[in-house]
């Protein structure tokens, strides 16, 4: 099994997590987004849409997309398990997990600030406010939710960790990344703090991964 990756890559942090939890180790080939190895042709053949994460399978099948990479090794590998078996349950893990990987991180990924800044010509301020707004807007409506619904425990959902934990903690990273101010967030910090107390969390962190500065 390979997995392409890149240390800062949140959307990559997600899968590394799962696949901590899950206990697999895959051989990891990193893909700078930020010198354009996205582009070229060896990996534009693996993955046409040029994104990481992408993961080939031990039978040479390639996957990508952050999300049904996670629900594959999740049917592949159920224990422990990423999303609840009871139906309600597990509609709510992939709504909370949607509000990450759907809405808000894909409006902050480079290939967006690239635009941003060489198609639109906004400066740096505007860039990070639009930036900020976005990443906003879904941490208030992760906190809005888990504040209020009988749902939430320890994590997201209930005591045990699930993909909306892997989401909401990659958005928090982010968060810090571009220094966004988590204080407003109780309900999320509080579940951030106690995933990252969880070893397939902690090595996960994109700042100690290979190629990583020693801080953003």
């Amino acid at each position: 099994m390979q997995f392409f990756s890149w240390w800062r890559s949140l959307a990559s942090f997600r899968v590394r997590i799962a696949l901590n939890i899950k206990g697999i180790s895959p051989e990891v080939m990193n893909v700078d987004l930020m010198k354009g190895e996205q582009r070229t042709e060896t990996y534009r053949k693996l993955n046409s849409q040029m994104l990481i994460p992408a993961l080939v399978t031990d039978e040479g099948a390639v996957l990508f997309q952050s999300m049904a990479i996670m629900e594959y090794l999740d049917d592949v590998h159920p224990h422990p398990n990423l999303l609840p078996s009871e139906p309600l349950a597990r509609a709510r893990v992939r709504a909370l997990s949607g509000i990450v990987a759907s809405d808000s991180h894909p409006l902050v990924v480079p290939r967006v600030r690239e635009y941003l800044e060489h198609e639109l010509r906004l400066d740096e301020a505007a860039r990070t406010k639009w930036i900020h707004h976005w990443l906003a807007a879904g941490m208030v409506a992760l906190e809005t939710n888990l504040a209020q619904s009988k749902e939430t425990g320890a994590f997201c959902q209930g005591d045990n960790v699930t993909m909306a934990d892997i989401c909401l903690v990659s958005h928090a990273v982010g968060c810090n990344f571009f220094k966004l101010d988590l204080a407003p967030y109780p309900t999320v910090r509080r579940i951030v703090e106690t995933c990252m107390k969880e070893d397939a969390f902690a090595k996960a962190h994109p700042l100690k991964q290979p190629g990583a500065p020693a801080a953003v």
